[in-house]
């Protein structure tokens, strides 16, 4: 192993390190909340110290529900605030919890509202989310808070993030990215039995869990790279001597060496806020990377050859969104998974992109 790739993959250990502990801190708060909640008598919970869930603002489109619907539908719900966009990958992980508790609880007081707060453009239009939440089986309202109007009323800064209020509007839970399932629906379960007690309800609630086998990241993997000149800011991740060029059109020469957890275009490329946008009719993409799972978030039509250590995709390392050996043709702005394997490995990844127009956003990793 070269020098500079030992050095990468030391420092991606001691950032692994420092992830692990910050995701265990979290952990440990989300299971004392838990703690909290479910030892309580609930006839005697003094709630001085909890926070009201914020209205609703700045919503630019309502779907699956209009705002009198809605209105109406919260009143005395327990309410899951789903703070998530379309093309966030680490949104879509939690998706089928979700839309899993929502077939189990929906009718026992718990309504689940969806925030899409949009990190990018072209995550505003609606007819991107409504195919994203049809693919996704999202029957519960999800609201377009275009603006991040709501994402500033609840303090939020993550995606994705869970607020559960109970029926009286009190936010008593809330959970930071993926994971912490059973400890977020035994949450909900405590307060329906909370919200049955109040109301004189009879019901019954099911102790058993949601069972879904849960994505399993590799702790030491390439973050997240940005081909955004804004989004890129105070991130050492473009390797290409040229650089970011806020605004620019820039040919990129390819590099006679790539670094670990850097990309690398190569061709005529034009340097957008949020993404780089493809000027010459052809052009590339390289990045030495370490996980084993990449995905990309791209917009217009081009198809896309994938390449892995200078060969065509092996059958073994295809994504899910590979179509035909390994070609991917996108057309529709959105997440794309190009490569899946088992096991967690240091890559060499090349993109031969064929479409003038192509946009790229971001690689993201798991």
């Amino acid at each position: 192993m070269k020098s500079e790739i030992k050095t990468a993959v030391i420092l991606a250990v001691v950032i692994g390190m420092g992830i692990a502990a910050i995701s265990i801190s979290f952990s440990t708060l989300d299971e004392t909340n838990v703690s909290n909640i479910t030892n309580q008598d609930t006839s005697k919970i003094d709630k001085s110290g909890f926070k009201m869930a914020p209205d609703l603002v700045g919503i630019a489109h309502y779907l699956n529900t209009t705002p009198e619907e809605l209105s109406q539908e919260m009143e005395g719900k327990i309410v899951l605030y789903d703070i998530w966009t379309y093309s966030c990958i680490n949104c879509i992980r939690t998706l089928p919890y979700i839309t899993a508790w929502d077939d189990k609880y929906s009718d026992q007081g718990l309504l689940i509202i969806g925030v899409h707060s949009p990190e990018f453009e072209f995550e505003k239009d609606p007819e991107n989310v409504k195919m994203s939440i049809d693919k996704h089986g999202i029957d519960y309202p999800v609201v377009m808070d275009n603006d991040m109007e709501t994402w500033k009323a609840f303090e939020n800064r993550y995606w994705p993030r869970k607020y559960i209020a109970d029926h009286e509007g009190y936010i008593r839970y809330d959970h930071i990215g993926e994971g912490g399932y059973q400890e977020t629906e035994k949450v909900i379960q405590q307060l329906l039995k909370e919200r049955s007690d109040a109301l004189g309800i009879q019901t019954t609630l099911a102790s058993s869990l949601v069972d879904i086998e849960e994505f399993e990241h590799t702790l030491f993997r390439t973050p997240e790279l940005y081909f955004g000149y804004y989004f890129a800011q105070n991130r050492n991740q473009l390797g290409s001597e040229e650089g970011f060029q806020p605004g620019k059109t820039v040919v990129y020469e390819e590099s006679e060496k790539i670094e670990l957890h850097k990309f690398y275009p190569i061709g005529t490329w034009k340097n957008n806020k949020d993404n780089m946008e493809l000027i010459s009719d052809a052009g590339k993409i390289k990045l030495l990377y370490n996980a084993k799972e990449v995905n990309i978030v791209t917009a217009s039509n081009a198809e896309l050859e994938i390449f892995l250590d200078g060969e065509e995709l092996p059958e073994q390392y295809s994504g899910t969104d590979i179509q035909t050996r390994n070609i991917l043709r996108v057309s529709e702005p959105g997440l794309y998974n190009i490569i899946s394997s088992e096991d967690s490995a240091s890559h060499v990844l090349e993109i031969k992109v064929t479409g003038s127009g192509f946009e790229i956003f971001t690689f993201t990793f798991g």
